[in-house]
């Protein structure tokens, strides 16, 4: 267990051969290394906040993740919810989580201590050579500071454990609310504008672009 400025995090993978061992980056210590040969089932990650538990989305979960998601708000400022959001996706997300490369995909949900499950936050690679991080809550939870607690854990994380040093960022223009929380997080905007889709829009959306440096 490694206490991280308040953060708690729990579940660290195991390295389980030589090849494994001679992979891992010299600045890296044995047992942080995060490659294709650690199983996706071995990788039970846990961070802990004041309020919150940032875990790995189980089966039991199903039905929570789909109560939560199935919002037409939510889809409409996701690139990857679906509207209406049945229990068959709820499933076919929890495999997808079972069988991804963190490395690439590491989705988390996001359990309130006291209240239950309140929605996701994950670090996606997309085309870029780092991760872009993402996040939803369920509507009863918004305006409580939740969303800015999640994810600077999963990035304080990312830093300190698994070592990454650039993450980005984006929300489409009209979502002024995930502009502010990225900005308490001290991402800056590049300048760029993406055109990207959601499942709940007609049309590519113009989604502003933002990055950090850990």
């Amino acid at each position: 267990m490694t206490h991280l400025r308040g953060v708690r995090t729990t579940g660290l993978p195991v390295l389980h051969s030589p090849a494994d061992q001679a992979a891992v980056p010299p600045d890296r210590p044995a047992g942080q290394h995060w490659g294709r040969r650690v199983a996706r089932d071995r990788l039970k990650i846990e961070i802990e906040t004041p309020r919150l538990r940032l875990r790995t989305p189980l089966d039991r979960d199903v039905e929570d993740i789909v109560y939560l998601a199935n919002d037409v708000e939510i889809a409409r400022n996701t690139t990857g919810v679906p509207h209406p959001y049945s229990i068959h996706h709820g499933a076919a997300f929890i495999a997808m989580v079972n069988l991804t490369d963190p490395d690439v995909d590491l989705p988390l949900l996001v359990e309130h201590k006291r209240l239950g499950p309140a929605g996701m936050v994950g670090l996606h690679r997309r085309d870029e050579p780092w991760s872009e991080i993402g996040y939803w809550l369920g509507r009863n939870f918004w305006g409580q500071g939740i969303a800015t607690e999640a994810a600077g854990a999963l990035l304080d994380w990312a830093y300190r454990i698994r070592g990454d040093r650039v993450v980005s960022s984006g929300h489409f223009a009209d979502n002024l609310a995930s502009g502010r929380v990225l900005d308490k997080l001290g991402f800056l905007y590049t300048g760029e504008i993406r055109q990207r889709r959601s499942h709940a829009r007609r049309d590519p959306t113009a989604t502003r672009m933002m990055i950090r440096l850990l």
